[in-house]
């Protein structure tokens, strides 16, 4: 049967259209069912704390995936530029994921680190303070809300509700947590011990007489991308 029987006759295309897409389809989904996950576990992975969640709403909330994307592709140029490519794992807490797809600004998958607190600070007052060729808007307003996180608990719980592994102890101390991790002169040891040893803990607006909004945002920004050690990370083999 050549192509030109088949573009001319609209039943025969119609059920060869079928039939592959149904072969493909079967590719597609009947390996999924002989594998216990399509997600493989990675040593470092936790919950976001509950300042760093907070700080991820206002991410959200402040439109920020528009011009950032959280997704490093398995490209020599793009792991040149941003780092390891990001990993499933990582992103299986997200309630959505910030994968995205467009890049105004650079991709924020692996930024946790990268800059000081007080570089975040300026770059959200002015950022062609310290990125002169930016087209970033300002967000100063961020650094004078005064965050509200009186249901802290709740949003741990509703996280629980959806499969994140937040614990009884991880709720029920959710606001001490949250203070711990932000305010100067804070007990940490708890607060580690709950979400281990690479919890950014700072004054990030550099105002410790307040949380703000932009301390929840920095924080949640100072730990992407730091979780999993990549020195030691060996791909799941198939």
């Amino acid at each position: 049967m050549n192509h030109a029987t088949i573009e001319k006759n609209i039943s025969i295309m119609s059920l060869l259209t079928l039939v592959m897409v149904s072969i493909g389809g079967l590719v597609e989904i009947v390996p999924l069912f002989f594998i216990d996950s399509t997600i493989e576990t990675v040593q470092g992975m936790r919950p976001y704390t509950p300042l760093e969640l907070k700080g991820r709403d206002v991410y959200i909330r402040e439109g920020c995936y528009n011009c950032h994307s959280q997704m490093i592709r398995p490209f020599r140029d793009e792991k040149e530029r941003y780092g390891h490519y990001s990993l499933a794992a990582e992103s299986m807490y997200d309630h959505p994921f910030q994968w995205g797809s467009k890049r105004t600004g650079p991709d924020l998958a692996r930024v946790g680190g990268k800059y000081s607190s007080l570089w975040h600070r300026e770059h959200m007052r002015n950022p062609r303070a310290v990125v002169p060729e930016s087209v970033m808007p300002s967000y100063s307003w961020l650094e004078k809300n005064v965050l509200d996180y009186n249901d802290i608990s709740a949003r741990l719980s509703a996280m629980k509700k959806i499969g994140v592994p937040y614990t009884t102890e991880m709720i029920t101390h959710a606001k001490a947590d949250l203070e711990a991790q932000a305010i100067p002169g804070q007990n940490t040891t708890a607060l580690i011990s709950r979400y281990g040893k690479k919890v950014p803990v700072d004054d990030f607006d550099a105002k410790p007489e307040q949380i703000t909004e932009l301390d929840a945002l920095t924080a949640y920004l100072q730990m992407l991308g730091t979780l999993v050690d990549f020195s030691s990370y060996q791909a799941r083999s198939r």
